[in-house]
């Protein structure tokens, strides 16, 4: 079985991982964009490894991704007879009886700093850990120093656009959401009650009608808020025509593996799901992600809109936003900046300030602000706050700009704008700068205010 040809920029990602091993670290934090190959860059060192006779652990945390990793393991032509690849839950009840590797794997690694992985980390000093994920942030704010000393960050996605490896977006959201009244409070920081008003959870549009209008034909996945509302969806979609799988947690595995089998076919055209198709499953024939599910998790964002980003020749991307996650976190193209510092027990927005984080259901995966005891979809007993999700259907749904050249042709270029062009952040002079930075970088609007006020431009 020949061994699979890696990218430019995975061989970079190798050396660069190296190059760290070189300067001492033995504990490295890889960041690398979902849909760019993660596993196949593990998969390439773990070959390297175990032609020298190196033992290998694999960490991952959920059961669907494991099969998943031994093939892509198998394939690059690992010795499989000195890898080990499990489940935490199951590894950690295991790991005093096991043999010592040289290098552990930790997938999804923004999980790594709860106590079953670190009970891991820690019954193997000596060996080499490498804990890869696209997004190392944490709700909670903590860093990740505590597991890591060093971060090695992968291509920026923009660059990965323009080379092809990844597809370029059409991002659609809300027209009419408005962050005009969030509020700074007097430490500088944004005032929680401006902000759950301004961000409360809201469904624009109808999901079938703007479907048709602006993907019609496309292999899509809808990310819905819970169970019941994944089943209403394929319901609806059903009965124009439209064949669509709902899928939970609750779905039995082998009806759950018919229904990818069938997208995988395009027997399906739509899968409808509460929180399943998030981190790590290849689907690579998504080529539309509907997001009907509110979140405050960057990770989570992430995962959701770039899972339709697989390149393809001639390929373009759709994302239909129908709950304004894009107003909390930006565009998923823009370049962000990575660190292993936590953000002082807050949750970061990157640099926009600080934003209440949404609790989910472990029971039915309905998301929601902590006000009461019980989850108000299914009423399983967990400390939450409860705020229903309000629907919007007459609500039009707008082309976000993508790409500078579009924002600048939708600003229309004012000479406020004119006077940023190649300036960074902190090069600006007033508030009429900072707003047009805004729009040009197609920042979130409660930048300008969180910006202004940091700069002293608002008092």
């Amino acid at each position: 079985m020949g061994v699979k040809q890696l990218r430019d920029y995975q061989i970079e990602t190798i050396d660069n991982i190296t190059e760290s091993i070189k300067h001492g670290n033995h504990s490295i934090i890889v960041q690398q964009p979902p849909r760019t190959g993660k596993t196949v860059i593990m998969a390439e060192i773990a070959r390297r490894a175990t032609q020298k006779g190196s033992r290998i652990l694999f960490v991952v945390h959920r059961k669907e991704i494991v099969d998943q990793v031994k093939r892509s393991f198998a394939e690059q032509n690992v010795n499989m007879d000195l890898t080990t690849i499990g489940m935490v839950q199951t590894i950690t009840r295991r790991v005093a009886k096991m043999s010592e590797p040289q290098i552990i794997f930790v997938d999804e690694a923004h999980h790594s700093l709860a106590k079953s992985y670190i009970r891991i980390l820690e019954q193997f000093p000596n060996a080499l850990k490498l804990l890869f994920t696209a997004t190392p942030i944490r709700l909670n704010g903590k860093g990740f120093e505590d597991v890591a000393t060093d971060l090695i960050q992968g291509k920026p996605i923009p660059e990965l656009i323009d080379k092809g490896f990844l597809a370029p977006v059409d991002y659609y959201a809300p027209a009419d959401f408005d962050a005009t009244h969030i509020k700074v409070n007097r430490t500088g920081e944004f005032d929680d009650k401006s902000i759950q008003a301004a961000f409360k959870p809201k469904i624009y549009g109808n999901a079938v009608k703007t479907y048709q209008k602006l993907a019609t034909g496309k292999q899509a996945i809808a990310y819905t808020y819970n169970v019941a509302s994944a089943e209403r969806l394929a319901k609806e979609f059903n009965s124009h025509g439209i064949v669509a799988k709902a899928v939970s947690g609750k779905t039995p595995k082998i009806e759950r593996d018919q229904i990818i089998k069938d997208y995988r076919e395009g027997v399906v055209q739509i899968v409808t799901n509460a929180e399943l198709f998030t981190e790590g499953l290849d689907l690579p024939n998504v080529d539309c992600v509907i997001m009907l599910r509110p979140t405050q998790s960057l990770s989570l964002f992430l995962q959701f809109a770039m899972r339709s980003m697989n390149p393809r020749e001639g390929k373009r991307a759709v994302i239909i936003d129908h709950v304004g996650n894009v107003q909390r976190f930006g565009l998923p193209t823009i370049d962000r900046q990575w660190s292993l510092k936590g953000t002082g027990g807050k949750t970061s927005n990157d640099n926009n300030g600080t934003i209440k984080s949404t609790t989910t259901c472990e029971f039915c995966f309905g998301t929601f602000y902590k006000t009461d005891d019980k989850c108000p979809y299914c009423g399983h007993e967990i400390a939450i706050n409860v705020q229903e999700i309000e629907v919007v259907e007459d609500a039009e749904l707008k082309k976000v700009a993508t790409t500078r050249a579009e924002r600048a042709k939708e600003i229309m270029l004012d000479s406020a704008t004119d006077n940023i062009a190649g300036k960074r952040p902190a090069d600006l002079q007033n508030m009429a700068e900072v707003k047009a930075y805004q729009k040009f970088m197609n920042y979130k609007p409660g930048w300008v205010f969180f910006y202004g006020k940091k700069r002293g431009f608002i008092k």
